[in-house]
């Protein structure tokens, strides 16, 4: 069994087949995915979604790309939907310093707020770090007292190390499968296993096996036996560690 980490399930890219595509993730072993949010207009939508089937656990956060579309106000509607909601996470949230035009000082006051929320209901982070690692490393370390997940990594093993240090997991997904993508392979093939989780970012971040196509979570599968070739382990050691360390980390149930 295994367990998609960061899938935005949500997406209208999955309107017309959403149930068909649960389906192949369940024949492919993938029976639980965690779905992040990105706006606050997008959580009734994620919420009735994650409601509608087994194995779909919710997060709700403000995702540094959609800057455009935060209010301040969305933070207390945060509060509100975690207390009531009780999702799984915080997230998606974090700081991208590769797009140009988003304003580094506001997305450090949405990502700061969420720190703060997930501190304060004890959950844990799902957080994307885009040309912005040592500073998502900082943000973290000056709130304290966290834990989560940097989804879709790319950093350097120290970052790594560091994320680890301050209770954080690092995620992976098709980037990995890639073979010119030595310094993430080299990674998934020394880190230690009680620090990794499995994904897909579906509809994004294809692996090799369907470059340029729509991805899903029927695809995992995939990611993990790249990463069980690169480490000389099985596929079923690779689920099994993986599993559980989402179900840490998430406090999952069984689907």
């Amino acid at each position: 069994m295994l367990v998609d980490s960061h899938s935005h399930f949500d997406a209208p890219e999955f309107d017309a087949d959403r149930e068909a595509a649960l389906a192949r993730a369940r024949a492919a072993g993938v029976t639980r995915q965690v779905v992040p949010a990105v706006t606050a207009s997008t959580w009734p939508k994620l919420r009735d979604v994650c409601a509608s089937a087994a194995g779909l656990f919710p997060a709700y956060g403000l995702h540094p790309m959609y800057l455009a579309e935060h209010r301040p106000e969305h933070l207390d509607a945060l509060r509100d939907w975690i207390e009531r909601e009780r999702p799984v996470a915080v997230g998606e949230c974090g700081l991208d310093f590769f797009v140009e035009g988003l304003d580094r000082d506001e997305q450090q006051r949405y990502f700061d707020g969420q720190l703060h929320l997930a501190r304060e209901f004890d959950l844990p982070l799902i957080v994307h770090a885009r040309r912005a690692v040592d500073a998502v490393i900082a943000s973290i370390r000056r709130v304290g007292r966290l834990r989560g997940v940097v989804h879709s990594f790319s950093g350097s093993p120290e970052q790594a190390r560091q994320l680890w240090q301050s209770g954080f997991l690092i995620g992976l997904g098709g980037p990995v499968t890639y073979e010119r993508a030595n310094r993430l392979r080299t990674l998934a093939r020394t880190m230690p296993l009680d620090f990794l989780l499995l994904e897909t970012d579906a509809p994004d971040q294809p692996d090799a096996g369907i470059r340029g196509q729509r991805n899903e979570p029927s695809r995992l599968p995939a990611v993990r036996d790249v990463i069980a070739e690169l480490r000389g382990q099985s596929s079923d050691e690779i689920a099994a560690a993986t599993t559980r360390n989402a179900e840490r980390l998430f406090r999952l149930t069984s689907d």
